[in-house]
């Protein structure tokens, strides 16, 4: 019981600061050029305990109708049952299992492993990442900064929506990378 008590002490908590974070992806367009899109309502918490990093989880939610490439139209069409299916499945879900690596000191990697669910699917990815900083801000409130990337198959979670173009190919390329930017405040402290 002392032994619980006192790794429960050391666990800390971390809620991403979303107003200097961005989570983001890219896909080919017909196979020559790349788009861009953001996700503007995101949530996330980081749990751990330093001396203990592989015990690290990282939480996300993720409200799809947030998508934001720039176009409506094609906002709308990813929020349609073709793509995201919104009404339907609202939210994106990453919860890590495990990390792999330290980060100690700034420009450390590491890998984060968890299970990203979209659509009601939920399949295992791996993101690298890296420690870009960590600093108290002008008010006190400790700050983390990560970077993390990733690729995934979209067709894994049921994004299978897609045209031929007549030249061969495809319309959306089935790849998509994904590119997080995330600031966390340290809670409680």
């Amino acid at each position: 019981m002392a032994a619980t008590s006192a790794l429960e002490s050391a666990t800390e908590t971390w809620a991403l600061d979303m107003t200097h974070s961005s989570v983001e992806f890219a896909v080919k367009h017909m196979m020559m050029t790349t788009v861009r899109g953001r996700f503007g309502d995101v949530h996330a918490t980081l749990t751990g305990d330093e001396a203990h990093p592989d015990g690290c989880c990282v939480e996300v939610n993720i409200g799809v109708a947030s998508v934001d490439t720039g176009v409506a139209d094609r906002d709308t069409h990813l929020r349609s049952a073709d793509f995201f299916d919104v009404e339907r499945y609202p939210t994106i879900t990453f919860k890590s299992k495990r990390v792999e690596g330290t980060a100690k000191k700034d420009g450390d990697q590491f890998r984060v492993i968890g299970d990203l669910s979209i659509r009601d699917e939920t399949s295992e990815i791996s993101l690298d990442c890296e420690l870009e900083g960590r600093v108290k801000d002008p008010w006190g409130n400790e700050r983390v900064g990560f970077t993390a990337k990733g690729e995934i198959d979209r067709r894994e979670w049921g994004l299978k929506w897609n045209q031929a173009i007549e030249t061969g190919g495809i319309l959306v390329a089935n790849k998509v990378r994904i590119d997080v930017e995330a600031q966390f405040v340290k809670q409680g402290g």
